[in-house]
């Protein structure tokens, strides 16, 4: 199979995600009747027709070809600017930005799809809009009216693009040991100086400016992280009349050579005296810079699912053609998909990539009600959770679409290898998996001594009443499995919450208890479209695989939550 094969939305699983699974129209809910769950299905198809005919095909071209730093520039492969661009007149960045800043603010829901979808057909390229997202979040939230005026609304028109600079040489994790140094100037400006690595799209030639969102000390500002403040500091300054100016001091020293995701320039970014702008109050840049960490950590749970389901649907269609050997109880010339262990390869993606959706779009239900149904607690709790258990599971699909084409899988001419080098990064940035799991652990389960969870608990229960009363057999099996889950989660819980006076026993354990909620989340989401199918032949697959998600992944809970009662071991 090409690396060139066709990336397919998928649409039919948004439709039935926003209007059937969770009993109720999504959309029409959150946008109060402006949009329906018929509509947003049509968006994430008008996307899913734009990604495939204009990102798709860059894909292989981001990796093979990459980005390059000429004469201190970055310099995209060819047909990235025209895309971006594309990208913009279409009109989808504008369409996800949040009104309160410009934008025509598409609830949570439906940006969990498009998320998906762009990071589907081109993860390289989606991470460049995540980035600007996420900073028109902190910006919308924290920024001064003047600021919103100047860097605000290019960033929503999508003129201009975003960055997160936060890591440095000696500061990766720890924040509070960052050391690029902002010092007043006269005219109410500030020069930075210091060094940045790790900067998504910190550099390059698709826009024509780029704004940084910069964390960095202040002249006797307290130790720690709690001495941060934010910045803005844009590539090209920004004349009075909002013209662009001359060049800041910011120089792009080097582009990191990656494992994957070579069509997103990873930057080296050296300050020195660059001008910036304050963000917020003086000391306060933690708060601000979360907003956009936070939106981060969720689109990271959309790319998880996006890049899954590429992979997925490649290795579906080589299955579907390739011949190999005798297949047992299949008549000659039946391809490898019908080989017993292929067909559960292929049973056991596809189930875990419809948890994975499943779960991005209750989470953004969750935000889009948080204001008025009092959903924000379960909201921040969940973002973790999909963050650490999508982006983790992400790496298993990835790996079994590679087996499912053998020898040829480890060959880079497929292309299948290049989604497993691509997911392998997004445990690791915007927080681990364990800084994921310590803040579950730390953050909410503990400090709220396990409320919030049983919370999720009890929905659970209401899922697993639902099953009962349906009396199907795949819902009674469901119910069963899903009821002998939620009591292991229940006990390993109770089994944190016991080391509140060891915190070592806690955060040892913490990244288990992370992928156990979120093996448990995915069977409720299996559980709930159970219900909603009832014994509807026409949605055999949706009750298949559900089946096999409760017999293959949701016996992990179980193993899970021994090794959460058993803490710090050694």
């Amino acid at each position: 199979m090409a690396a060139e094969s066709l990336y397919v939305p998928p649409v039919s699983d948004y439709a039935f995600l926003y209007g059937e699974a969770f009993g109720l129209d999504l959309v029409a809910r959150a946008t109060g009747g402006e949009l329906t769950a018929e509509d947003a299905a049509e968006i994430i198809a008008g996307a899913g027709e734009f990604a495939a005919s204009v990102l798709a095909p860059l894909e292989t071209v981001g990796d093979r070809v990459g980005a390059k730093l000429v004469d201190g520039d970055v310099r995209m492969p060819e047909g990235f600017a025209e895309a971006y661009r594309a990208f913009v007149d279409a009109g989808w960045i504008t369409a996800e930005a949040p009104a309160s800043a410009g934008g025509d603010g598409l609830p949570g829901v439906i940006r969990a799809g498009l998320g998906e979808v762009w990071n589907a057909s081109n993860a390289a390229f989606a991470l460049c809009w995540l980035l600007t997202a996420g900073q028109i979040h902190a910006l919308d939230a924290v920024a001064s009216d003047e600021l919103r005026e100047t860097f605000l609304t290019k960033l929503v028109s999508g003129e201009w693009t975003g960055t997160m600079n936060l890591t440095e040489p000696e500061a990766g994790t720890d924040l509070g040991a960052i050391r690029t140094m902002a010092t007043p100037r006269d005219d109410g400006t500030w020069a930075i100086s210091g060094q940045k690595i790790f900067i998504t799209w910190g550099d390059h030639d698709i826009a024509e400016n780029i704004v940084h969102l910069v964390l960095a000390r202040t002249p006797g500002a307290p130790d720690g992280a709690k001495g941060l403040s934010l910045f803005v500091a844009p590539r090209i300054l920004v004349n009075e009349d909002g013209t662009l100016g001359e060049r800041n001091a910011v120089t792009t020293v080097a582009i990191e050579h990656k494992l994957g995701i070579h069509g997103s320039p990873t930057c080296v970014l050296s300050y020195e005296d660059a001008t910036g702008y304050l963000v917020g109050d003086l000391h306060g840049g933690l708060a601000g810079m979360f907003v956009m960490m936070n939106s981060a950590r969720a689109g990271m749970g959309y790319q998880a699912t996006g890049i899954a389901d590429r992979a997925y649907q490649q290795a579906l269609s080589y299955a579907g053609e390739r011949l190999q050997g005798p297949v047992l109880d299949r008549p000659a010339g039946t391809p490898i998909a019908q080989h017993p262990d292929v067909q559960r390869l292929l049973l056991s993606m596809s189930s875990q990539i419809y948890a994975m959706r499943a779960l991005g779009v209750y989470v953004g239900d969750l935000f889009d009600r948080a204001e008025t149904d009092g959903t924000g607690a379960l909201a921040e709790f969940f973002v973790p959770v999909l963050k650490g258990w999508a982006t983790e599971d992400a790496l298993l699909v990835t790996s079994d679409a590679i087996q499912v084409y053998g020898g040829m899988g480890f060959i880079e001419e497929t292309g299948i290898a290049q989604h497993y080098r691509d997911a392998r990064i997004m445990t690791i940035y915007e927080g681990t998996t364990a800084i994921q799991s310590n803040d579950l652990v730390g953050r909410k389960v503990l400090r709220d001594k396990g409320a919030t969870a049983a919370v999720l608990f009890d929905q659970i229960d209401q899922a697993i009443t639902a099953l009962r009363a349906a009396g199907s057999g795949v819902a009674t099996r469901t119910a069963d499995r899903l009821a002998r889950a939620v009591d292991a989660a229940r006990r390993a819980t109770d089994s944190l919450i016991g080391f509140a006076d060891s915190p070592r026993d806690a955060f040892a354990v913490s990244v288990p208890y992370l992928m156990l909620l979120g093996t448990l989340a995915g069977g409720w989401m299996h559980a709930l479209a159970v219900v909603a199918v009832g014994t509807s032949q026409d949605e055999a697959g949706r009750l298949t695989a559900a089946d096999f998600y409760g017999a293959h992944h949701l016996p992990r809970v179980h193993a899970l939550a021994e090794t959460v009662a058993a803490g710090e071991v050694g």
